[in-house]
């Protein structure tokens, strides 16, 4: 599904969706408090090889490569010093796993990391630097085995979005992209579980409610747009959503980050494959960064999808740049 524009007439009342409390932007600022000096406050990036005002924000430049030590960080920073202490478990494709993983260190406790036994060799091998634990499992086994070691090791389990102090440390990449470009029209980030969507929009919306927030998505994974449609969750077989090279679009929203979506985010707008790919060596060749496939959904948005996107001062988050090298390699030969 392309261009799809929720219906804001029907859309829930900001800061209320039915029992789902959202996430505050007094959440998001304490959050920013809590990760400074440990997240990376990135720039926008300017991209003048682009058909309208764009700037990247790369958050490839954080310590962990990605967007997501920011959640992960504040989630573990928010836990109870004598219950963080026995240790904190975290099941991801591999960028929250890494993230986890760097704040356990930072905090000094143990961390058991549970990923899928075709995540990405650069991304676990980054974890296991960071000292975790990382337990390799099939598809579709990652959740089950991180709640069976929480029970074995009585620790605390550091969900990749389905948390509120995850969703409030992502949303802090919307405070530094109002902060240093006010007069913004148009926010675009990738989704997949939506702790990265929901955190941003909530920021965006609170502090310039003119701004437009989209969201990205692989077609092969299409299922967030697909539940935006139906103005209900819609389940894809993990068998689908894996047919994307985007391995870290591989999640489907839970019914909070869902719920911040319904209320916050005003469009939705799908890439295929061949688009990320020629994405990936744009941002290389054109912008200097190096961006992962998931990371690459909103500058292919802009390159291929600019007629069904608002126009104006667009921002377009660059989530993370850990890509294999010989698969950067290849997409760079095309």
């Amino acid at each position: 599904m392309r261009g799809e524009q929720r219906d804001t007439a029907r859309a829930p009342a900001r800061g209320h969706t039915g029992a789902v409390n959202l996430v505050t932007l007094a959440d998001i600022t304490a959050a920013a408090d809590r990760i400074a000096g440990h997240a990376v406050r990135t720039p926008l990036v300017p991209a003048p090889w682009a058909d309208r005002p764009l700037w990247i924000k790369p958050e490839s430049l954080q310590p962990v490569g990605a967007f997501k030590i920011r959640g992960a960080y504040n989630a573990v920073a928010s836990i109870e010093p004598g219950r963080r202490e026995r240790g904190v478990v975290a099941y991801s494709s591999g960028n929250h796993a890494q993230a986890v993983a760097y704040a356990a260190k930072a905090f000094g406790v143990p961390a058991w990391i549970v990923v899928p036994h075709d995540t990405p060799a650069v991304k676990v091998e980054a974890t296991r630097s960071y000292g975790a634990e990382v337990v390799l499992v099939g598809t579709g086994e990652r959740e089950s085995k991180a709640y069976e070691i929480v029970e074995r090791q009585d620790a605390t389990l550091v969900p990749p979005f389905d948390d509120p102090h995850v969703i409030a440390g992502q949303g802090t990449i919307g405070l530094e992209i109002v902060a240093d470009l006010p007069e913004v029209d148009l926010v675009l980030l990738p989704v997949s579980g939506g702790g990265l969507i929901a955190g941003v929009a909530a920021a965006v919306k609170a502090l310039r409610p003119q701004a437009q927030v989209w969201a990205v998505e692989p077609e092969l994974a299409a299922d967030t747009a697909a539940s935006l449609a139906r103005g209900e969750l819609v389940s894809w077989p993990v068998e689908d959503r894996n047919r994307t090279i985007a391995d870290g679009l591989r999640s489907q929203p839970s019914p909070l980050t869902f719920a911040h979506q319904r209320a916050l985010v005003d469009g939705i707008v799908t890439v295929s494959e061949d688009e990320i790919r020629s994405a990936v060596a744009v941002l290389a060749r054109r912008a200097h960064l190096v961006a992962e496939p998931s990371g690459a959904v909103t500058t292919a948005a802009v390159l291929h999808h600019a007629d069904e996107l608002p126009a104006g001062r667009t921002v377009a988050v660059l989530s993370g740049g850990n890509i294999d090298p010989d698969v950067l390699a290849e997409l760079l030969r095309v």
